[in-house]
């Protein structure tokens, strides 16, 4: 699958489909919500690697031939180099255009 069409699928169409305001595209005055994705990359996921709080992922033992590099919520950065930065509190609650 193309980038093009993750983004479409990931970003663009929840944001249209539920309207959610401000959201799902490079835009100016939008919250930038990014991934960047190192598709060079292979991942394999394990229960030592995972960031979930309970320890353990659905995922452990399969392969990724992708990897995450950085996470951006609303501008700030909030995971890199496989570490995410608990001081950052960017979340924010969603708006609708309804």
């Amino acid at each position: 699958m193309s980038i093009a069409k993750i983004v479409e699928k990931t970003a663009h169409n929840p944001a249209i489909r539920y309207r959610i305001k401000d959201r799902g595209f490079i835009r100016e005055g939008f919250y930038a919500d990014l991934v960047l994705v190192d598709t060079k990359t292979p991942t394999v996921v394990s229960n030592e690697n995972s960031l979930y709080h309970c320890g353990w992922s659905p995922f452990s033992g399969h392969s990724f031939s992708a990897q995450i590099k950085h996470t951006w919520v609303n501008g700030d950065l909030v995971y890199a180099n496989q570490q995410v930065d608990g001081k950052t509190a960017s979340g924010m609650r969603l708006q609708f255009d309804v």
